[in-house]
């Protein structure tokens, strides 16, 4: 479940990068932090990131 999140946060991030630019530049690094947390929780856990 967190892997579909990190994910999805992931293509998020990257969508808002780069096409919006500047103008949602705040909302997708907070994106891109919360799927680093997760993916690094998972890490932690001793889960594997991809199933």
């Amino acid at each position: 479940m967190l892997d579909l999140i990190a994910v999805i946060l992931f293509f998020g991030w990257l969508l808002g990068f780069f096409a919006f630019g500047e103008a949602v530049g705040t909302f997708i690094h907070i994106l891109l932090v919360l799927a680093v947390i997760t993916v690094l929780y998972r890490i932690i856990k001793g889960k594997p990131i991809v199933k």
